[in-house]
Parts: structure tokens; sequence; C-alpha cells
């Protein structure tokens, strides 16, 4: 078939953890470039031994100008992150003369997760008046539908 155009769409949702803390630099014309290392994980089962595991790919994720320097602080190592981008493959030049090539995400959009504080939920249930829909969550009943 001839004479069909398709569209150009390279959008790219995911999210994931910081394998280790970003790296902000500033090129010479002043802009700021952040590389946050992610990794992404999916669960699948073994096919052998029928359990439940976890496949993780790794990809550096890359910022640029404002959404560089807006989340420097908090791309820290461990943190949860939802990145909305595109992919995108470059080739440079490595110290030893060699050729290579990377694939990457450019991001549009980070969303730092907060982490779930483990320690406030049983002090937060108690905090809560009797009577508020908070003081009875741990007795609702199983819905049956």
């Amino acid at each position: 078939m001839t004479g069909i155009r398709l569209p150009e769409i390279n959008v790219l949702v995911m999210s994931g953890r910081v394998t280790r803390d970003a790296e902000i630099f500033f090129t010479q014309s002043g802009t700021a470039k952040l590389t946050l290392p992610i990794a992404v994980n999916r669960r699948v089962k073994d096919a052998k031994s029928g359990e439940w595991k976890d496949d993780t790919f790794f990809i550096d994720v890359v910022a640029w100008k404002e959404l560089a320097e807006r989340s420097k602080e908090k791309a820290k190592k461990g943190a949860p992150v939802v990145v909305e981008g595109r992919l995108q493959g470059r080739k440079y030049e490595d110290k030893s003369g060699q050729q290579r090539s990377v694939l990457e995400v450019v991001a549009n959009r980070l969303q730092f997760l907060a982490m779930a504080d483990k320690s406030a939920a049983p002090e937060a249930a108690a905090a809560a008046e009797p009577g508020s829909p908070a003081a009875g969550a741990g007795d609702l009943e199983e819905v049956p539908f």
C-alpha cells in the first residue's frame, strides 16, 4: 500500500526507581542537563518454576533546562519516579575512541512520588476521631461483589 503516512508518535510513560543520585551539569552555553538512571520492573511468571519474578530494565533518563534544575534535589537513589517523555538513540565516541550508541529517555515531565512512611500509618489511625471514616477503616467488611 502506498500513499499511507503513519503518524510520527514517540511517547513513553514509565515508572521506576532511581538507581543512583542524579548528575547535573551545564553545557558551555549554560543549559542544565540532568542524567537520571532508573530501574523499571515488570512482573513475569517463570515458565519452569511457576514463580513470579521481577524482570528489571535499566535506562537513563535525561532532563534539560528548568526540568533538570527543578528535579536535581529530588532525584536521589531509591526515589520512586514517573517519567513522561520520548525515546532517543544517539551515538558518541568514548574515551578510548570507540564508537558507542545509547538508548535513553528524554523527559518532558518527571513526577517524584513520596515514599510511604510505614511508621506513620498506625499513628494516623490511632489519632483519628471516633466515628470518622479513618477510625474504622480497619474494621470494614469485604464488599460482596
